[in-house]
């Protein structure tokens, strides 16, 4: 379990359930935590369960800790761009004076080592410049090697973004929940509320009458509420099944092999993909973390405890391998002959059927999603439930999307809309 930050803020918790409150949230990974930074914010007397003793231990320490812009749809590049600002001056945002979240603007590299991935390349950069997205450059291969000395000369064509980065998703999430929490010396607008977090309340119930929402049920007990939201990860297809809501969610495994102490690894390096396979890595730890996106990965049920493999950081680092991080960085075939120690952990991604998440209300009054981002709810958290808080209360504090609004020319990520996933969706 992660440790929990050094941090003169405290979260409220209760170890009683309470019996109501305005708005409920299930789930406290970083998404679950963001909402109820925003529902309190918005003056609503919130109450977050978790089947878990503390906050983000299941997926959220798993993730890679990373954010970007560079997706293939307008909607995404703001809803994410919005979540950016706030992390970038998060402490006087959300009134923790001194809390960092280790933000490291050190870009995204994706690489291309062939001529069909290099066209994908130019076809992307140009539908990014397209909808305002003008700082992702397309640049050769040599150009590549002149910033990035580490990069193989199989790489003919690359597109970088240079604000791009990691965070620590942790801090994040725990900012989140000591923000909704408004304890001692946290700075909060007089019309805010506050969080209260009922940690180790598995949640067997969601109550209904008439086609509303009227309360949580607990192992414990309930918790009458007229909102809802489901923030539960990997398990949101099946929370949302509790009141005959059918969410479509693939929980995937998602593995991270940790490398520590590697001095091969260049501190300052941008997270580098190789566009071919998925591989890709980022500093981190006076090393790396190493990863693969495998679109074929088979969805498995969801689980408190996902199992790792031992041959998933073989295929990352035996530079033997097809999926070898060594094809575009060669530093790497030097560390494997030298010998490095690592460690594998491992979470799920809860993908939707276009990759894009759920967030908006339900057939059920009441009963809000915001879920199903498929891998990117630390980037996508702060501008996601700042767009469904909005859609709850009425009032618009940004960007709509249309997310009140019904049919095709409505919210984007509304349960009900038609889903393909984008051809450009490497990560």
């Amino acid at each position: 379990m992660p440790a929990e930050p050094v941090t003169p803020f405290r979260l409220r918790t209760t170890d009683l359930l309470p019996s109501t409150a305005d708005l409920v949230v299930v789930g406290a990974g970083v998404v679950g935590c963001a909402t109820a930074f925003r529902a309190a914010r918005a003056g609503f007397r919130t109450v977050v369960l978790d089947a878990r003793p503390r906050p983000a231990t299941l997926t959220t320490p798993a993730a890679t800790g990373a954010y970007r812009l560079q997706f293939d749809n307008a909607q995404e590049v703001a809803l994410v761009r919005e979540g950016i600002e706030l992390y970038e001056d998060f402490a006087a945002l959300a009134g923790l004076p001194g809390h960092d979240l280790g933000l490291r603007p050190q870009g995204y590299l994706f690489c291309a080592r062939d001529e069909e991935m290099a066209a994908r390349q130019r076809e992307l950069v140009e539908r990014q410049h397209g909808f305002g997205l003008e700082d992702v450059e397309l640049i050769d291969g040599d150009e590549a090697r002149r910033r990035f000395p580490f990069v193989s000369d199989d790489v003919i064509s690359a597109r970088f973004r240079a604000r791009d980065g990691f965070i620590d998703q942790v801090r994040l999430a725990w900012g989140y929940a000591f923000a909704a929490s408004a304890g001692p010396g946290v700075e909060r607008p007089a019309e805010s509320s506050e969080a209260t977090f009922a940690l180790g309340q598995r949640v067997t119930g969601l109550r209904t009458v008439g086609g509303r929402i009227v309360a949580v049920e607990t192992h414990d007990g309930a918790v009458a509420a007229p909102l809802v939201v489901l923030a539960t990860g990997p398990f949101l297809g099946r929370t949302a099944a509790l009141a005959g809501v059918d969410v479509p969610i693939a929980p995937t495994r998602r593995q991270k092999v940790v490398v520590a102490d590697a001095p091969e690894v260049p501190a300052d390096a941008p997270m580098t993909i190789d566009e071919a396979t998925g591989a890709h890595w980022r500093p981190a730890l006076r090393g790396a973390f190493v990863l693969l996106t495998e679109p074929g990965t088979p969805a498995t049920d969801p689980t408190w405890s996902v199992p790792t493999s031992a041959d998933f950081a073989f295929r990352l680092l035996d530079p033997a391998s097809p999926d070898s991080v060594a094809a575009v960085a060669p530093f790497w075939a030097d560390a494997w002959e030298r010998g490095i120690n690592w460690l594998i952990v491992a979470g799920q991604y809860e993908y939707t059927p276009d990759h894009r998440p759920f967030v908006g209300p339900t057939p059920v009054d009441g009963l809000w999603l915001n879920g199903g981002w498929s891998g990117h709810g630390v980037m996508g958290s702060g501008g996601g439930s700042r767009l469904l808080l909005d859609a709850i209360t009425g009032r618009a504090t940004g960007p709509s999307w249309g997310i009140a609004a019904d049919g095709p020319g409505g919210n984007p990520f509304r349960l009900d809309r038609a889903m393909e996933a984008g051809r450009h969706d490497v990560l």
